[in-house]
């Protein structure tokens, strides 16, 4: 449909001579003085959390210990692993070693390799993220599971 086409509908529709509009401001005392300012939330990225709690590094370490143990296929896994990196902090190396066990239930290689990755984003220097690797080397050993420097080692320099 071309635009002139467009042109002549639009303008057999409108009910006045002119296809454009003069714009009328509404009078001052039309609209309330408090309405726009009491109606609108400001942005917030967060849940408004009305109960005041807040989870303690104990109670994040033991509800994602738990998640990871319930966990029965890849989504759940992948989805679990997201919401605990997402936190501002690291999750423990409890925490880590339940992914891993439970990306290695479900048959999954690639996830439990991403968990190391995301150890490695997280943590704020390199020794912190040894101190990670050594303390999950026994697990990573038995399972099998190799870091991405080891499978990729061109693109770790």
């Amino acid at each position: 449909m071309s635009s002139s086409s467009i042109m002549r509908i639009a303008a057999r529709a409108a009910p006045s001579k002119t296809f454009f509009r003069a714009y009328r401001p509404a009078a001052p005392g039309a609209i309330a003085p408090g309405f726009f300012l009491s109606s609108t939330r400001n942005f917030s990225s967060t849940v408004t959390r009305r109960s005041g709690h807040e989870e303690t590094f104990e109670e994040f370490t033991a509800r994602y210990e738990k998640e990871f143990e319930s966990v029965q296929d890849v989504f759940e896994l992948q989805r679990n692993l997201n919401n605990a990196f997402a936190y501002d902090l690291v999750p423990s190396p409890s925490v880590c070693e339940a992914a891993i066990k439970a990306a290695r239930r479900v048959n999954d290689f690639p996830t439990a390799v991403r968990v190391f990755e995301g150890i490695k984003a997280k943590t704020e220097n390199k020794g912190q993220y040894e101190q990670y690797l050594e303390e999950l080397k026994p697990l990573r050993e038995e399972l099998g599971i190799l870091l991405k420097e080891d499978l990729f080692p061109e693109q770790s320099k």
